[in-house]
């Protein structure tokens, strides 16, 4: 495989769920890369799809009746159009995927060690000592102290940081060439939030493998992500580098995600600007640019046109799905960094109304 092409792409990828109240549009046309050894950030709320796009990588959304449509090409080799078998030899082994909630993935029943070996077993063929000795060596990798000993306890024995930490053992059993952390840090408190983040960082150097982090968070993948794809409706409406995105974000969408961000600069008094409104129905979406009812920057015009993910101008790498000029956005985002209100914002840019 040539070392310049991505470890990942996806091209075009739909996904849909036909439900008594209509089609699902979960995932609808997104299209990234992931390269290895690095790092991508999937940033949206909750509904966003972000999840979807990766289960369905996994071929996990099979068993749910979803139409899939598009391209996920590993290394060139595509896996919409794999098998069942074929995709159960691949997940766990090429491709791991780390879920939400611990707790929940981890069976209940059987000891931590058993749920390792098991998923050890499924792609190696090693004896019942060997199997056991890669467990507490997988246990000793994520940070877990004692792991002969913990390797033989339950999960309600273990903390909510150290089942993240087993469930982080778990997917690395077969060393996988690509990690998908779903919401790796949630309901976990700050200091262990950063120890997660922290371990798959150290992981990363030192297997080299690619990551794909799944959040509803900026602020999770700040350091962490080399690239950033913020999603909408089941779109991604801007990718770039994680710099570019931080410093020079394009989509009101992700202005409102930035914005929602506690900083240690911001004053004790100094209020949270959430986005207003909610998400989208995925059944019926809205008309024009999805975001458009939720967009304090919206015209009429937005709610007829549909905009397409395009290069910024002078920065071709980095691409935004939006339909204000790209000068209006630049003085918009340069008056929101002041400090200033959207209503305050718009004034001091001075844009234009569209007539009805």
């Amino acid at each position: 495989m040539n070392a310049t092409e991505p470890l990942l792409r996806v091209e075009d990828l739909r996904v849909e769920f036909s439900t008594e109240d209509g089609v699902v549009h979960a995932v609808d046309g997104i299209t990234y890369e992931v390269r290895h050894g690095r790092t991508l950030g999937i940033v949206g709320e909750s509904g966003s799809g972000k999840t979807v796009a990766s289960l369905t990588t996994l071929g996990l959304t099979r068993t749910q009746g979803a139409r899939v449509s598009g391209r996920i090409l590993l290394e060139g080799r595509d896996l919409v159009a794999l098998s069942d078998a074929e995709m159960r030899a691949i997940r766990g082994n090429d491709i791991a995927m780390v879920f939400q909630d611990p707790l929940s993935s981890l069976h209940p029943f059987f000891k931590v060690g058993a749920q390792l070996i098991e998923a050890v077993d499924t792609h190696q063929e090693l004896s019942k000592q060997q199997a056991r000795a890669r467990a507490v060596e997988l246990l000793g990798l994520v940070g877990i102290p004692d792991p002969k000993r913990r390797v033989d306890e339950y999960p309600h024995e273990f903390s909510g940081g150290m089942r993240q930490r087993a469930m982080i053992a778990m997917a690395l059993a077969n060393e996988p060439k690509l990690l998908i952390a779903d919401e790796p840090t949630t309901a976990l408190d700050v200091t262990v939030q950063a120890q997660i983040l922290a371990l798959l960082e150290r992981l990363q150097r030192e297997l080299g493998m690619a990551i794909v982090i799944i959040t509803h968070d900026l602020g999770v993948v700040a350091e962490m992500a080399d690239d950033i794809a913020v999603m909408y409706a089941g779109r991604i409406v801007e990718t770039a580098s994680t710099e570019l995105v931080f410093n020079g974000p394009e989509h009101p969408y992700t202005w409102g995600l930035l914005r929602s961000i506690p900083t240690l600069g911001g004053t004790r008094d100094a209020a949270l600007v959430p986005i207003p409104g909610t998400p989208p129905s995925l059944i019926q979406r809205p008309s024009g640019c999805h975001f458009h009812p939720r967009c304090p920057y919206a015209q009429p015009s937005h709610a007829r046109i549909d905009p397409q993910l395009r290069p910024v101008p002078d920065e071709p790498s980095h691409h935004v799905a939006c339909l204000l000029e790209v000068d209006v956005r630049r003085r918009l985002w340069a008056q929101l960094q002041a400090g200033r209100m959207p209503e305050e914002a718009i004034a001091a840019v001075g844009v234009p109304e569209e007539p009805q």
